[in-house]
C-alpha cells in the first residue's frame, strides 16, 4: 500500500540535484538570456534552492549585489557551498522577504511559485522589494504538459492507483500553464508582461539514471515513491520502464519545458 497523502519534502541538496537540479542549470541560463538585463544590477532570487539560478546570475549577469533566500536550511547550505562569496543567502520565507522596500532592481524566482502557498502575497512581496520600473520574473515547470520525466512517472502512477491523481503536479499546480501565470502577474499590478517557453533536453544514460532520483525523497514524486511499500514501488518502476522510449544502447532522451514570465513594476 502507498500513502495517498505524502508530504512534499525539500530539505536535502544532493538528492534534489540528481532529481531535477541537474536540468535546472540549463533552464536558468536560457531564462537569463531571455531576460537580457544589463550588468551591475541588484538581484534578489526568491526560493534559490541549491543555487542553480543564483550561480547563473553570478556568472552571466555581473550583478552588483546578489541575494538568495530559501526556507530550506539544507538547500541554502548547498547554495552557499556552490557560490562562496559571490552571493549572500538567507533562510527565509517568500511571504516575508528580509529586505527593505525598493532595494532590488531584479527580483526573480526559478521553479518555485507553484510551491508557494499564497502566490498573490508572494508577488506582492516581490513587488515591494523591487524598485519602480524594476524587473520581476519567474519560471515554472510545465508539469501538465511537456515535463516528460514527471509525466511518465505520474501517468503510470495514476494508472496503477487512480487515487494518487490528486498528487500529480500537473493537477495540483494551476500556475504551470501560461495563461494562469499571466493572470497572476496582471493581478499583482505588474506591467509589460511577457510569457515564453523554455525547452531543454533531459538525457539519461540508462533506466537507473532515470529511476534512482525518484528514491531520494525530494519533491512530490520522490516523496510519493518513498511512501510506497516495496511491492507497489516495484510495480510502478516496471510500468514506467515499459513506457519510456529506451534506446538500443539503454539511454533515454526526453524533453523538459518551463514557462517563463517577465514583467516590470509600475514607474
Amino acid at each position: 500500500m502507498s500513502d495517498p497523502h505524502p508530504i512534499d519534502t525539500w530539505n536535502a541538496g544532493d538528492p534534489y540535484e540528481t532529481y531535477v537540479g541537474r536540468w535546472s542549470h540549463l533552464v536558468a541560463n536560457a531564462f537569463l538570456d531571455w531576460l537580457n538585463l544589463p550588468p551591475g544590477l541588484r538581484w534578489l532570487e526568491v526560493g534559490c534552492g541549491t543555487g542553480a539560478l543564483t550561480a547563473a546570475i553570478a556568472a552571466k549577469s555581473r550583478p552588483s549585489r546578489l541575494i538568495g533566500i530559501d526556507p530550506s536550511e539544507g538547500f541554502v547550505a548547498k547554495a552557499r557551498a556552490r557560490l562562496g562569496h559571490d552571493a549572500a543567502f538567507h533562510v527565509a520565507n517568500a511571504l516575508k522577504l528580509p529586505l527593505q522596500n525598493a532595494e532590488s532592481d531584479a527580483v526573480v524566482s526559478g521553479l518555485v511559485l507553484n510551491f508557494v502557498p499564497d502566490t498573490a502575497s508572494c508577488l506582492a512581496e516581490m513587488r515591494r522589494v523591487a524598485v519602480p520600473g524594476g524587473t520581476i520574473a519567474a519560471y515554472v515547470w510545465d508539469y501538465a504538459g511537456k515535463m516528460a520525466l514527471m509525466r511518465y512517472f505520474w501517468d503510470a502512477a495514476v494508472e496503477l492507483d487512480p487515487k494518487v491523481r490528486e498528487l500529480d503536479e500537473g493537477i495540483r499546480f494551476p500556475l504551470c500553464e501560461p495563461d494562469a501565470l499571466r493572470r497572476a502577474f496582471c493581478d499583482a499590478g505588474l506591467t509589460a508582461i511577457a510569457v515564453a517557453p523554455i525547452e531543454v533536453p533531459t538525457h539519461f544514460r540508462d533506466f537507473d539514471d532515470y529511476w534512482t532520483p525518484f528514491l531520494g525523497g525530494q519533491g512530490p514524486a520522490p516523496s510519493y515513491t518513498v511512501s510506497m511499500d516495496a511491492a507497489s514501488r516495484n510495480r510502478l518502476r516496471d510500468r514506467i520502464r515499459e513506457r519510456l522510449p529506451i534506446q538500443s544502447d539503454g539511454s533515454i532522451s526526453l524533453e523538459a519545458r518551463a514557462w517563463a514570465i517577465r514583467s516590470r513594476t509600475p514607474e
